[in-house]
């Protein structure tokens, strides 16, 4: 063990070697045994960051904060609402696009029907005010 992995663990687990982790227990032994002084300086720091840690008391809410807190959250909603949404909104997509088909076949089958006759096809595409530029106004 290192003495910056040493020192990791005493600032993580604190000055007592026995709520560290057990795989690092036995190599931290032998630290101590080689630097005893080191060891002792650096446990000791850790100690006194456990002693003002234990020291602090979390401050405490007033009596019914909790109820007052879950009273203001949002209800839970029905499993089926979050998918009634989506659904609507596929139903509508699928009239939307069956219409489209509808009117497209409607159109086609319109546009393709064959005329009449051609002076009827002459009819349909000269209006009545368009008709006099085709007559000579000579005869």
């Amino acid at each position: 063990m290192t003495p910056d992995r040493f020192e990791t663990l005493a600032e993580a687990y604190g000055g007592d070697v026995a709520r560290w982790p057990d795989t690092d227990r036995e190599a931290a032994a032998a630290l101590m045994a080689a630097e005893p002084a080191w060891a002792r300086d650096a446990l000791a720091r850790a100690a006194d960051l456990d002693a003002a840690l234990d020291g602090y008391a979390a401050p405490r809410g007033s009596t019914g904060l909790a109820d007052r807190i879950a009273a203001g959250a949002p209800k839970a909603r029905a499993r089926w609402v979050g998918w009634l949404l989506p659904a609507g909104m596929g139903v509508g997509l699928a009239t939307a696009c069956a219409a489209g088909v509808i009117a497209g076949a409607q159109l086609h089958a319109a546009s393709s029907a064959p005329a009449a006759s051609d002076a009827d096809a002459l009819v349909t595409a000269v209006g009545d005010d368009d008709f006099s530029l085709y007559l000579d106004e000579d005869a």
